[in-house]
């Protein structure tokens, strides 16, 4: 199984407050299921600016900076596309970013301590396996 790493905030997004669109800069021709990482590096600064993005009806369920999963798959979703145009509440439309994956199926897994990578990136097999025998 593939996996992505993404920030701790936008992670706990996709698998806790249905985040149905992974922002990224560049196109992907990936489809399936994907394990979601928490990345072990962010800034308290990155952080705030991650919440202010959030629609504001899940800023406040944002658990506290220090009681987020960093280091570990948090759970699996399938992309099913990548798009230039959404209507979803969580499409960042700037210059950062100029696709949206799209995001279906988001569920938990038991948190697995991993290292992440940039980009897509294969799991070890004792991984593969914890979260294939988990969903």
């Amino acid at each position: 199984m593939k996996a992505i790493t993404v920030k701790p905030t936008w992670a706990w997004a996709i698998i806790h407050a249905g985040k149905n669109i992974e922002n990224r800069s560049r196109r992907t021709h990936i489809r399936g299921p994907v394990a979601i990482h928490a990345s072990k590096n962010m800034s308290r600064s990155e952080y705030e600016e991650s919440k202010n993005l959030f629609p504001r009806r899940w800023r406040n369920k944002l658990p506290a900076y220090e009681d987020l999963p960093r280091g570990v798959i948090i759970g699996v979703a399938e992309i099913v596309d990548c798009v230039t145009e959404s209507k979803s509440e969580w499409f960042i439309d700037d210059d950062r970013y100029g696709y949206g994956y799209v995001l279906k199926n988001q569920r938990p897994v038991k948190l697995i301590p991993c290292s992440g990578a940039l980009n897509f990136w294969n799991l070890p097999p004792e991984i593969d396996r914890k979260i294939k025998s988990a969903i």
